[in-house]
C-alpha cells in the first residue's frame, strides 16, 4: 500500500510539473523550395471518397519527406508546368456551396517555390471530370498555349494563353477526345475512328487549321488506351491487347508504323492494366509497361509486374517483381532512375529502375495517389 501511495504521488508532481520550458513554440512563417530534386515527385489525389476536396503532394523519393501540398478543387486531374519549372498551370472545379451552387472553371497559376496562388484565369464551365488521364490538358511545346479537354457532352478544347493569362477560345472537336501536345503550337486528339486529329493554333492562340489523319489502330478488334507516353517526337501507345503503337509527330502529320507486341507466344494472358500503366526513360531508351495476368476487360486491374523494354530493338530487356500491385508508374530522368509506383490508396514504392530493387515506401500519401507526375 505504501508503495503504490508513492508511485501516485510521483505521477501526481510529474503532471503539476511546469513545463512549458520543455516545448519550444511554433514559429510560424514562409519556407521557400528549392530547385526541384531529380527524384522530386508530385502525386496528383482526386480523394475518391470526397471528391469535392481534390490535392497533389510533392514528396522527395529519395527522404520521403512531403514538402508541399496543393488544395486544388473537385475532381482533380493534373496539372502543366513550362520546361523551366517556373510555374504551375492547373485546371480546377469549384462550385459556390462547395459541393453544389454556381459552377466556376479556373486555371490556377501557382508559384513553384512557395505554393501560394499568384493568378487565376476563369475558363468555360466544362472541363472534363474523370479519373485523372494525361490527356485531359496540355502545355503545346512552345510553353505559350494550354489547351483543356471538355465534355458536356458535346466535345471542344478551351485555349488559355499563359503567358498574357487569358482565356483565347474554345474549338469545337465532334467526334475528337483528349489533348496530346504534338508540335510548338499544335496538339492532337484521339478520334472515333482510330486516327489523329492535329489542330494548329495561330499566334493569338486562335485555331489556324486542322487535319484528320487515316486510322492507326483497328477500334472493334485491338483499340489502344488513352494513356500514352513521349519522348520527343515519338508518342507510343498501348493496346488492350498489348501491342505498341509509335506515333511519330516530326512531320507535318501524325505517322504511323507497324506496331509490335509485349509479349511471347509463351506468354498468353499477360496483358498491360492500370491507370498510368506507361512509363518511359527517354536517356535510356526504355520503356515501362504495368503488367497482370487477365482476361479481356481487365485493363484496369493493378500491375503485378513492370516489364522494361529496348524501344530501339522492340524487345523486353528485364522484369521488375512489385512488392505490391500498382495502378500508375512512372520514372525519374535523371541517370540514377527510380521507378514511382502507386498502389492506388496512401502509398508510393520505391525502386532502382535499373536493378528493381525494392528501396522504401512512401505512407500516407493523400487518399487515392492515382496519378505521379515529374516536376
Amino acid at each position: 500500500m505504501a508503495a503504490k501511495a508513492l508511485a501516485i504521488a510521483v505521477i501526481a508532481c510529474a503532471l503539476s510539473a511546469p513545463t512549458a520550458a520543455e516545448i519550444a513554440p511554433d514559429i510560424l512563417g514562409v519556407k521557400s523550395l528549392d530547385e526541384p530534386g531529380a527524384h522530386w515527385f508530385w502525386a496528383h489525389d482526386v480523394a475518391f471518397f470526397n471528391m469535392a476536396d481534390g490535392r497533389t503532394y510533392l514528396h522527395d523519393a529519395d527522404t520521403g519527406e512531403m514538402l508541399g501540398m496543393l488544395s486544388t478543387g473537385i475532381f482533380y486531374t493534373k496539372f502543366e508546368t513550362p520546361d523551366d519549372y517556373s510555374m504551375i498551370y492547373s485546371p480546377e472545379t469549384y462550385y459556390s456551396r462547395h459541393t453544389r451552387g454556381e459552377r466556376t472553371d479556373v486555371v490556377s497559376f501557382y508559384d513553384t517555390r512557395t505554393l501560394e496562388v499568384v493568378d487565376e484565369v476563369v475558363i468555360p464551365s466544362k472541363r472534363h471530370s474523370g479519373l485523372v488521364n494525361i490527356g485531359f490538358n496540355a502545355l503545346t511545346d512552345n510553353d505559350r498555349f494550354l489547351v483543356i479537354y471538355n465534355f458536356s457532352p458535346a466535345q471542344s478544347v478551351s485555349v488559355v494563353d499563359v503567358e498574357s493569362r487569358k482565356f483565347v477560345s474554345e474549338i469545337a472537336t465532334p467526334g475528337c477526345a483528349l489533348t496530346y501536345a504534338a508540335g510548338d503550337a499544335s496538339f492532337m486528339m484521339m478520334c472515333g475512328n482510330g486516327g489523329l486529329m492535329t489542330v494548329e493554333l495561330d499566334d493569338a492562340g486562335n485555331e489556324a487549321s486542322r487535319d484528320r489523319s487515316e486510322a492507326f489502330f483497328d477500334t472493334q478488334k485491338d483499340p489502344v488506351m488513352e494513356k500514352p507516353v513521349r519522348s520527343g517526337d515519338m508518342w507510343y501507345f498501348v493496346s488492350f491487347e498489348g501491342k505498341i503503337h509509335e506515333v511519330d509527330i516530326s512531320g507535318a502529320g501524325p505517322a504511323f508504323s507497324a506496331p509490335w507486341s509485349l509479349t511471347g507466344s509463351d506468354e498468353a494472358g499477360w496483358r498491360p492494366g492500370g491507370i498510368q500503366l506507361l512509363g518511359l526513360h527517354s536517356g535510356r531508351n526504355e520503356l515501362a509497361v504495368l503488367m497482370h495476368e487477365g482476361g479481356p476487360d481487365s485493363h484496369k486491374d493493378p500491375g503485378a509486374d513492370v516489364w522494361v523494354y529496348d524501344l530501339g530493338r522492340r524487345e523486353r530487356v528485364r522484369t521488375i517483381r512489385l512488392d505490391a500491385p500498382a495502378v500508375s508508374i512512372n520514372i525519374t530522368k535523371d541517370e540514377e532512375p527510380l521507378l514511382l509506383a502507386s498502389r492506388g490508396e496512401p502509398v508510393i514504392d520505391i525502386y532502382d529502375f535499373r536493378s528493381g530493387a525494392h528501396l522504401r515506401s512512401i505512407e500516407g500519401v493523400g487518399q487515392t495517389p492515382l496519378y505521379i507526375q515529374l516536376p
